[in-house]
């Protein structure tokens, strides 16, 4: 038979991917040490595995990541790649092996069990995605009531799948809110998930 076509494999790539931090940022990890962090490990390719805590508290912020979830064909759900960035340890990301899904409340760039993203932007696992989020913070009065909610824009592999959103209280098992800053956690939940390229601009 004589074939009448090809069909070439398509390999996504984030527009964010291999981002330069810019002028005046603060590199969290780019391979060359974790300073930046408590309880970190890298693997022997230098990367930064699930885990870590930011040493510095943050407010409001632009955050660049980029992350892998491994293959695992015979999990399922939220045992499939599963991940987080918890924003001020209170307000989670989530990260997971969701490609091919529908959006869903707990399933990639969710705000876990809140929010799900407008769209899923999943890459296949073991393909490297990226996140880059825009936080401001709650804002307090002196008496320690909350004045305004948390806002968050994430952007997963340069596509914007929330915008400006507000978050109005903690997420899933996240730490109560408070008008003390946290610092920012990269949830290890059992799995291999990968970190490479972290940086954070200060606003």
């Amino acid at each position: 038979r004589q074939a009448v076509g090809n069909l070439g494999k398509v390999r996504r790539v984030s527009r964010t991917l291999g981002a330069f931090p810019p002028v005046g940022a603060i590199v969290l990890f780019d391979g060359s040490d974790t300073e930046q962090f408590q309880d970190a490990k890298t693997t022997a390719e230098g990367l930064l595995e699930a885990g870590p805590v930011t040493k510095m508290p943050l407010s409001d912020f632009q955050l660049h990541l980029e992350f892998k979830v491994p293959y695992m064909p015979l999990a399922r759900d939220q045992a499939r790649g599963n991940s987080g960035v918890y924003v001020q340890l209170r307000y989670e990301v989530q990260i997971l092996d969701s490609f091919g899904l529908a959006p869903l409340a707990n399933g990639c760039a969710a705000l876990y069990r809140q929010q799900r993203p407008d769209l899923n932007m999943c890459f296949p696992p073991l393909a490297w995605q990226t996140f880059d989020i825009h936080f401001t913070a709650p804002r307090w009065n002196d008496q320690g009531q909350k004045t305004a909610d948390a806002r968050i824009t994430v952007l997963h592999n340069g596509v914007r799948v929330h915008n400006d959103r507000v978050v109005a209280t903690k997420t899933g098992a996240g730490k109560e809110e408070g008008p003390e800053h946290l610092p920012l956690r990269l949830q290890f939940h059992g799995n291999p998930v990968q970190f490479r390229n972290i940086w954070l601009v200060v606003k």
